[in-house]
């Protein structure tokens, strides 16, 4: 059985084979789209097992040369854990190829979960939807920005400017000039094109969450919406993938970055590891959490101590806490209850 490490880039694609013994047999870098290179894998004639690093469009590359007849195994590597481990001062694709071969060969290669197509196509939802909505936000801080610089007071009556009586009197707004007023007016039109956008993509995820039994479950949790919820389902995907359930923290990027060396522990911020998206979510929700369950905010002033420079620190421990707790609904179809958390608060700084 072969073994392959392939380095893939959007023109470019370098890939290095050892056969059974581990000894490399050939390095060649195929130019074109990565179709070309599956087709090279292809007529090899043999079986394989072949190792890539993840990237923008891993996926359809994974399905692809899953799909081929003599693929025994196909690894998608951790880019993370990858440069771990490529320290070096000697960089190229040819290297990049042989090391990844070589960890596949001795089974060390950082393997990443690979969600199916459907769920990458959520994902990909998500994602689109929450630059919509950064979108929407610039838009509207532009639109305050420019009644600022002109010394246009908004009447208290009128602080909600994005109901639809209000933007009709923003609209009406004399400025003073003919390039501030066309600059109001395209914002104006770019924020109805956003609404629009941010309204349809809500709606197909709505109708998404309404089928998945998962997101509904996680909708028990006092404070927790259908967005922070379809995030976490769609990032988890296979809830028993993890081997514990503590590991979704780290997974999630909510656990603290660590020094450790002879007997002395530091622990820094939070490694913001892992899909931004949801840990955001995964934040916002803590909040509303904390003011609707008496248990999770029981959790949190334990953690805060009374001390107000900790509730930053408690939060993220509430939000830790919580997708655990997450994770082991998924696991066991429970609704929630506040005895899902655990008495003690040991690692509630994490």
């Amino acid at each position: 059985m072969l073994t392959i490490g392939l380095d893939t880039h959007l023109r470019t694609s370098t890939l290095c084979i050892l056969d059974a013994r581990g000894r490399q047999i050939n390095t060649r870098t195929i130019r074109g789209h990565w179709s070309k290179t599956v087709d090279h894998i292809r007529k090899l004639g043999e079986r394989f097992r072949v190792v890539f690093e993840a990237s923008c469009g891993y996926g359809p590359l994974h399905d692809a040369l899953v799909a081929l007849p003599g693929a025994v195994r196909v690894v998608v590597a951790h880019p993370g854990r990858l440069r771990l481990i490529f320290r070096s001062k000697r960089k190229n694709d040819r290297v990049d190829a042989q090391k990844l071969a070589k960890l596949l060969y001795l089974d060390e290669a950082p393997e990443a979960h690979v969600p199916g197509i459907d769920v990458r196509a959520w994902r990909e939802l998500i994602e689109f939807r929450r630059r919509s909505v950064d979108q929407r936000t610039r838009i509207k801080n532009g639109l305050r920005s420019l009644l600022r610089r002109h010394g246009v007071e908004v009447p208290r009556e009128r602080r909600n400017l994005w109901t639809r009586d209000n933007l009709a009197w923003l609209k009406s707004i004399a400025l003073p000039t003919s390039l501030s007023t066309l600059r109001r007016d395209l914002l104006l039109d770019e924020l109805a094109h956003a609404e629009s956008v941010l309204a349809k993509v809500t709606a197909e995820l709505d109708a998404i969450a309404a089928r998945h039994a998962g997101v509904k479950l996680l909708q028990t949790i006092p404070g927790v919406g259908p967005r922070t919820a379809e995030a976490f389902v769609a990032y988890v995907d296979d809830p028993h993938r993890f081997a514990r359930i503590s590991r979704v923290g780290a997974y999630f990027g909510l656990v603290p970055s660590q020094d450790s060396s002879a007997g002395v522990n530091r622990l820094g911020h939070i490694t913001k590891q892992g899909p931004a998206t949801a840990r955001k979510l995964l934040v916002e929700a803590a909040w509303q959490v904390i003011r609707k369950d008496a248990t999770m905010r029981a959790f949190f002033d334990r953690v805060t101590s009374g001390k107000p420079d900790r509730r930053k620190i408690a939060l993220i421990a509430v939000a830790h806490k919580l997708c655990r707790c997450m994770l082991a609904m998924l696991r066991s179809g429970e609704t929630w209850r506040a005895t899902l958390i655990e008495p003690n608060v040991k690692g509630a700084t994490n």
